[in-house]
Parts: structure tokens; sequence; C-alpha cells
């Protein structure tokens, strides 16, 4: 019985690549548990079972990071949330992609059980929702390589992604990441 209840679902989502992972939170009146990750599990679901390293960041309300991401060795991210709320953003950026340019959205919670693996070609951001700071954990499957990283601006015109924040506290950093039209001319090979 216990086997049974604790699978997780996966979904494949309307972005090639971009998975949506369910996982089986069992609570009650004293808190929760979830597996975050089964080696089995993934393995049966075709998820990375090799991970280089597990990040953490924590972010104030109205925080807003991103739209990252990571060209040689790309990296991919299994994201989640373990205390707070964020609505986090994928955008492939893979120029040979049918969806290239689209993003996806969805709200990552701590009592959700949701994580996004967002695979390498893709840009990330999130921004936090709600009056409380955001923990975020992700797994990625290469280790982070700061002269290789890259971003896109997260209100970028071309991109149009609702946001659901406002006016977000952005870094000087993702404040002067490139235009999409500007990583249009210079594609990178995923």
């Amino acid at each position: 019985m216990y086997e049974r209840d604790r699978k997780m679902k996966v979904t494949p989502l309307e972005l090639p690549g971009l998975l949506l992972v369910e996982l089986k939170v069992h609570g009650d009146e004293r808190g929760f548990f979830v597996e975050r990750f089964n080696r089995r599990s993934f393995a049966e679901h075709g998820l990375p079972l090799d991970f280089a390293q597990d990040n953490h960041s924590r972010s104030a309300p109205g925080i807003l990071r991103g739209l990252h991401y990571q060209t040689a060795p790309a990296q991919g991210k299994l994201v989640g949330v373990i205390n707070g709320r964020i609505w986090d953003v994928a955008v492939d950026i893979r120029t040979d992609s049918p969806t290239f340019g689209r993003s996806f959205g969805i709200e990552l919670s701590d009592m959700n059980g949701l994580l996004l693996w967002v695979p390498k070609g893709f840009a990330h951001g999130f921004c936090v929702l709600g009056d409380r700071p955001a923990d975020v954990m992700y797994k990625v499957d290469q280790l982070y390589s700061p002269s290789t990283e890259g971003g896109i601006q997260w209100n970028d015109p071309t991109l149009a992604i609702q946001w659901p924040v406002t006016a977000p506290t952005v870094s000087a950093r993702d404040s002067a990441l490139q235009s999409f039209e500007k990583y249009r001319q210079t594609p990178v090979k995923w």
C-alpha cells in the first residue's frame, strides 16, 4: 500500500521537454512528509538521476530573479519550493524549437507538492508571491559555470510574460540582462 501511495505523477507540458512533477504529500494535523527525490520513480519517468549540484535561494516578498540560463555545459534544473510561494517561469530559447520564445508559468509552493523540470535550452526565473520569503531548492544536472551564464530581461516586451506582480524588486545585474531580440541575433546551439 505504501509503495503505491508514494508514486509521483509527471506531466509533459506544452513546451517540449518541460515537465511538471507532482509529488505525493502525506499530511495531517502534525504537518507533512514528502519524498522529493526517489531514484526509482525518477528513472520510471525519464527524469535525470545524476545531479551535480543542489542550490538553495531565499528571496524576500516582491523579489523577481531571472531570466537565467547556462550554455557550456548547458544546465537543466529541477525547481521546487520548501518555504513560501513563487511564480516560476521557463522560456524556450532553443531557436530550432517550434515553441521558441514561448513561456510557461506556474505557482510552486511549500504545500502544493509541485516541481518543475526545466531542461537545457530554457531561460528560467521566478518571483515571490505573498507576504513571506520563499526558499527555492533546485537540483541542477551540471555544475555552475559563471563564465557561460547568460540571461534575458524579465520584462522583455517580445516575450510578454504575465508576471503576477506589478512592481517587483530586481537586482541591478538582472535589470541589465540582454533583450530577447539581442539573444535572437546571437543564439546558442543547444
